[in-house]
């Protein structure tokens, strides 16, 4: 098939380099544009990244020799669009909120979708927050959202906070086998790689933990709501249940958030031998259309006491897959659980690929 160009705004972070890294051999799409600030733009991509290049995995020739554009000049996305070469765009942009909101909708209204990573429009009333496996039927907000703001082909599609990936799946998977979900308290021991790069100050992070990371315990405790709602009224509204309260702490890992988890049921409570047997056989739509970056089981169960562990699992099923164990009761609600993925490919990269496979399969992004 002919790939789809693509395009990645915020190219030189953390999250940017995972995009280009992981588009590397994508059989869908193809890299044919990157942006980054103005102060990159002009230089090729592969003389930008001399030196600052973090990942194990590299990047496809022809990217290097890409010339990096001004993410804020609009024009040239527009005349890369006209040529051909750029469908959309994925979003990993490091800015002010407020800026990524309005290049965002710049973006969409020029005709050019956007599929994003950053947190601008996550509270944008008509734009869906996708776990693809949790709420691909949220796209149906698209053309909603498409009439609503005057759009012809653009649109603005987000992922939530890395931090909520490790466990919001397994949460889901609960309710929709028939279980209601009334509290969760949430513990996350979240990698360094999540602060982009440089980061946190070695001296701040090692031999230490640091327990505050501005505004993750809001988007912990809030995002799944919006994940778990439903459209009504030309909007996305809120999930009522389950409260959530969270403590959001910084570790010494390099990638890999982990989260540790009390849950209170309903009326209705599953045995420990159920909810394991629902995780186990647990699927969505991306694995019912067999989408390239999807895991093909979302949520992996580990039995071992001490598992799972950041090292050892986070990279399990291309590093998209969620990984449990040391499932067992809970003296103040009904169960506790240890939830892993890694942070930078489900929580960022990979997972605005798969939201992006998600809209291809709906047709949302050509044929």
């Amino acid at each position: 098939m002919v790939k789809i160009p693509v395009g990645v705004l915020g190219a030189t972070g953390m999250v940017g380099q995972q995009y280009i890294a992981l588009l590397a051999e994508h059989p869908w799409f193809e890299v044919r544009y990157v942006a980054a600030s103005p102060r990159s733009a002009g230089k090729k991509y592969k003389d930008l990244m001399a030196g600052r290049w973090q990942l194990l995995q590299t990047f496809a020739p022809a990217v290097g020799d890409l010339i990096v554009e001004d993410a804020n000049d609009l024009s040239r996305a527009i005349a890369a669009a006209t040529a051909g070469r750029l469908a959309f765009v994925f979003s990993a942009l490091e800015m002010e909120k407020d800026e990524i909101h309005a290049l965002e909708d710049a973006y969409a209204g020029a005709g050019i979708p956007v599929i994003s990573n950053a947190s601008a429009n996550r509270w944008t009333s008509d734009v869906p927050v996708l776990i693809a496996e949790v709420n691909p039927h949220h796209t149906d907000i698209i053309p909603i959202q498409q009439k609503a703001r005057g759009w012809d082909r653009g649109f603005i599609v987000v992922k939530p906070n890395c931090s909520i990936q490790s466990y919001v799946t397994p949460v889901y998977a609960l309710i929709k086998a028939g279980y209601e979900v009334k509290r969760l308290f949430v513990t996350t021991l979240e990698a360094v790689s999540g602060a982009g790069y440089p980061g946190v100050s070695s001296l701040d992070i090692l031999d230490n933990v640091v327990p505050y990371i501005g505004g993750e315990e809001e988007k912990s405790e809030l995002e799944p709501l919006k994940v778990l709602g439903s459209i009504a009224g030309g909007v996305i509204q809120n999930a009522a249940e389950p409260k959530i309260t969270a403590h959001c702490n910084r570790v010494p890992v390099v990638n890999g958030h982990t989260a540790c988890i009390s849950l209170e049921f309903g009326a209705k409570k599953p045995a420990i031998e159920e909810v394991k047997q629902i995780w186990t056989n647990f699927s969505g739509l991306p694995q019912e259309l067999d989408l390239p970056m999807a895991p093909k089981r979302p949520i992996i169960l580990r039995e071992e006491a001490n598992r799972p562990q950041p090292r050892k699992d986070r990279d399990t099923d291309k590093a998209m897959a969620v990984t449990v164990g040391r499932i067992r009761p809970c003296n103040l609600f009904d169960i506790r659980f240890v939830g892993l993925s890694h942070n930078t490919i489900r929580g960022a990269a990979g997972g605005g690929i798969l939201n992006a496979e998600l809209l291809k399969a709906k047709g949302y992004l050509g044929s």
